[in-house]
């Protein structure tokens, strides 16, 4: 009775088994897709920030960095401020650490928002376009040698801005960390009619990460993760970097 060991093991295979689940998965599907048209994911907030994600990719990527502990953690695409929220406030918990991230319509109020947190010199706000080389290079600037780096993409989901800051940013996150790239769910759901964007299928951060990973294999999509989030924004979009 309460074997962790044996808790994990069942956990595994209880995920592999729903990602076999054809019917599970369309559903989840569904309901993803219905909800979308009443603006789910953006119901949520992070110690009062809007925190544009799903509760399920919230949670996993606290358990992302939780379990690596990264020092520097990289995000493109701020919003409303809670996904930063939630990443330095996990570094606070783990006293070490800050968030590096950047938004080309960083608005003053949120900054001074983010930047009242009460851990906020864990927190570094850059406002630009995160493929602009000089954005780039301030932010490689930050980073000290020896540091663990990980990566989150979050801003313009066409394939071209997202190819172009794997190339930029992907590069930095160190071996074992994660490269996180959002929204890949765009590929595989129709065109959506109530909320026009200028990206979908075809021309999304799915079809840029497998470009990506294409000239790198050094990244390895987790597959416990896709396996266990049957409602999530970034299907496949969970990467280790597992080779320099």
């Amino acid at each position: 009775m309460f074997n962790r060991s044996e808790f994990e093991s069942d956990k595994r295979a209880n995920a592999q088994a729903q990602a076999r689940d054809d019917l599970l998965r369309r559903m989840a599907l569904d309901v993803l897709m219905r909800s979308d048209e009443f603006g789910y994911g953006y119901q949520w907030t992070w110690l009062g920030l809007p925190i544009i994600q799903l509760p399920q990719d919230i949670v996993a990527t606290q358990e992302i960095i939780w379990s690596c502990r990264p020092d520097v953690i990289i995000e493109t695409g701020i919003a409303w401020g809670g996904s930063v929220a939630l990443y330095a406030s996990l570094l606070q918990l783990l006293d070490k650490g800050r968030v590096i991230a950047v938004d080309v319509n960083l608005m003053d109020h949120v900054r001074d928002q983010i930047m009242a947190l009460p851990f906020a010199n864990r927190i570094h706000l850059l406002k630009g376009s995160s493929t602009d080389p000089a954005i780039a290079a301030a932010i490689r600037q930050k980073i000290a040698p020896g540091q663990s780096v990980m990566v989150l993409l979050d801003s313009d989901h066409s394939h071209d801005h997202v190819l172009d800051e794997l190339r930029l940013y992907a590069p930095l996150v160190t071996k074992g960390q994660y490269l996180i790239v959002s929204d890949t769910i765009v590929d595989d759901i129709p065109a959506q009619r109530h909320r026009p964007r200028r990206w979908g299928p075809g021309n999304n951060p799915k079809t840029a990460l497998k470009a990506f990973i294409a000239e790198h294999p050094g990244f390895a999509v987790d597959r416990a993760i896709d396996d266990k989030l049957l409602m999530t924004y970034a299907p496949g979009g969970y990467c280790r970097r597992v080779a320099e």
